[in-house]
């Protein structure tokens, strides 16, 4: 890597010893803004729609995927990406951009995401991808768009936005170095992947009884449902001192089980003098439980809470605390990897309302029958032990990010990350009065 990163220099020290010219992204590229689709008209397939949802850093999320009708495409036909393009979010989390692929098409762009199509053959697509995915263009873009709780950001100021252009064989190289990072971490990634799909394979398997080995009984007659405290978010705080679990931390923090501790100075805080049922708050032992998402894929996380040192953590809006009552029948983290499997959220999703916005009742829920290990007559919890135990080592595997591939592809990450922000930083050459 230092051979190539030389390369570049002497590449720069040959070809621009003085810097490099900056042109406002307007002057080198196309900026579209998208079609406001009609959600009613939907389909199971046709043009894949390209929302705000889609466009994570660096990549298109292939969760929840839209489709257009085929039949409009003259209606949409100014609308139609193409291969190579990039997409930026421009409300929420705005600056984020990925680059369009082959196998994404056809598709549309969607209101609130922007296109930015080259015209000036000076600057490779991937150059400009590199650049517009560095973590200090997002916070620029973010310090630059209106707006309180949703951020929106005008495509007149990303037109503005200068753009630096080094003669082209630097572009091309500082691509091959960083495409090479892309691709270990896409391949690991891949491998990833396989082995959640094993994971998932072995859960099922573990968690597929037969008929005289278990009771089934309705999640309500184990755990009782509580729940979570409506705080608006204006009374949220950093400076307050009571951690505050809102239903998007629950997706974000998915896993077997958190340790509130660690979590601690990473959520957002309420204040004492708020008004909190004694039952809202959450300890070891608690499973929390989302009952609202944007995707169904989202929807129903939950966490089993370690709260070693007896804080006040609430359970926030949106969420439920499901609370163990019979515990001479089940093990939290059992009942949480039951939640996980795959005859239970078929049984789940019928219950789910909503379109734009997709929510569940704890009623539904409480109705809905788990297997809980029966052994001559008495419940099993050693063979819940056991099945935990198996689960929770495959679950290290492919989500510990302390360790395996999970903690490899964030080395990576960050190599990309460190090389990114080196490689794409240049001095602006002064221009000739």
């Amino acid at each position: 890597m230092v051979d190539k990163m030389n390369r570049v220099e002497k590449l720069i020290n040959e070809l621009c010893p003085e810097g490099v010219e900056f042109k406002k992204l307007g002057k080198i590229a196309n900026i579209l803004n998208g079609y406001s689709f009609k959600s009613s008209k939907y389909s199971n397939n046709g043009i894949r729609v390209i929302r705000i949802s889609d466009v994570q850093k660096g990549n298109i999320s292939n969760k929840d995927i839209k489709y257009y009708p085929l039949e409009t495409k003259d209606e949409i036909k100014n609308y139609l990406l193409k291969e190579n393009d990039l997409v930026m979010s421009l409300t929420g989390n705005v600056g984020r951009v990925a680059m369009l692929s082959k196998s994404d098409l056809p598709a549309g762009l969607n209101q609130r995401v922007a296109c930015i199509r080259l015209k000036d053959e000076s600057v490779l697509t991937r150059f400009l991808f590199h650049f517009f995915n560095q973590d200090s263009f997002e916070k620029i873009a973010m310090a630059n768009a209106t707006g309180g709780g949703q951020k929106n950001m005008s495509t007149k100021w990303l037109s503005n936005f200068p753009i630096p252009i080094p003669p082209l064989p630097i572009q091309e190289e500082i691509v091959k170095i960083l495409d090479k990072f892309t691709e270990l971490e896409a391949e690991l990634e891949a491998e990833l992947e396989a082995r959640k799909k094993q994971y998932e394979y072995y859960r099922e398997k573990l968690l597929t009884f037969g008929e005289d080995e278990v009771e089934w009984k309705v999640i309500g007659s184990v755990a009782e449902f509580i729940k979570g405290a409506s705080i608006p978010r204006k009374r949220t705080s950093r400076d307050y001192k009571i951690p505050y679990l809102h239903y998007g931390d629950v997706y974000k923090l998915f896993n077997i089980e958190v340790d509130l501790e660690e979590i601690y100075d990473s959520i957002i805080k309420i204040s004492e003098n708020e008004k909190i049922r004694d039952n809202q708050f959450i300890f070891t032992g608690d499973i929390v439980y989302n009952l609202t998402s944007e995707t169904k894929e989202d929807l129903g996380k939950a966490v089993v809470i370690k709260n070693p040192q007896n804080r006040k953590f609430v359970a926030g809006t949106e969420t439920t605390i499901m609370r163990i009552v019979r515990k001479e029948l089940i093990y939290p983290n059992y009942l949480n990897y039951i939640l996980m499997s795959r005859w239970y959220l078929n049984e789940f999703r019928k219950y789910i309302t909503g379109t734009k916005v997709y929510r569940v009742h704890p009623k539904m829920i409480s109705k809905i029958k788990i297997p809980i290990p029966f052994k001559n007559g008495k419940p099993d919890l050693e063979k819940q032990k056991q099945i935990v135990e198996i689960l929770d080592k495959f679950d290290a595997l492919v989500n510990d990010i302390s360790q395996g591939l999970p903690a490899e592809i964030k080395a990576r990450k960050k190599q990309y990350e460190y090389y990114r922000e080196k490689l794409l930083t240049f001095k602006e050459k002064k221009k000739s009065e």
